[in-house]
């Protein structure tokens, strides 16, 4: 893994977190226990503090990164899916956003809720508590409530995937 200090910042990564050998974190980052983050993530805590919760996974792709007024706070048991990039934004507990979609600087995703595939939250952007945002703009779906623990079998399968990665993953090409 390519952890980095910034001057006087470090990340401080709990010791049930994993952190894939490729995936780099920078800076004044926290990941809580049983967190995870996946290769060619990048959570950038350079002009201030990312936060990531306990049992959340940041996967492949995904870019995290804060502003000197917007920090990173996503909370716990959220999946953060592949290529989503979130900049400045708090996402509250058992939040799923899907691969592909953006949250942007002072935007709230509260918690349980869903930020769909593709979607763009914009500054100062709101999504309810158990609500579905969809499209680009994101708008939030009427009349649809996140059902409680909806994607819980995912945070658990991250969960385990540390314990597979930290036993069994190894590099071929370095010989």
């Amino acid at each position: 893994m390519a952890l980095y200090a910034l001057g006087d910042k470090e990340p401080v990564i709990h010791p049930d977190a994993y952190v894939h050998p490729d995936a780099t974190v920078i800076g004044d980052v926290r990941l809580g226990a049983h967190a995870s983050v996946w290769p060619q993530a990048v959570l950038r805590g350079d002009y201030g503090r990312i936060e990531v919760g306990e049992r959340t996974s940041v996967q492949d792709g995904t870019v995290v990164h804060c502003t000197e007024f917007h920090p990173v706070s996503i909370g716990a048991d959220c999946v953060v899916g592949h290529n989503v990039h979130i900049e400045g934004a708090t996402v509250g507990d058992r939040c799923l956003i899907a691969s592909g979609s953006v949250v942007l600087n002072g935007s709230v995703v509260e918690r349980g809720a869903v930020v769909g595939a593709g979607a763009v939250i914009s500054f100062n952007g709101h999504v309810p508590a158990r609500s579905m945002a969809l499209g680009v703009p994101a708008r939030i779906r009427e009349g649809h409530v996140v059902p409680e623990n909806a994607w819980q079998f995912i945070v658990d399968k991250y969960v385990a995937n540390i314990s597979v990665y930290r036993a069994g993953l190894r590099r071929l090409d370095l010989g």
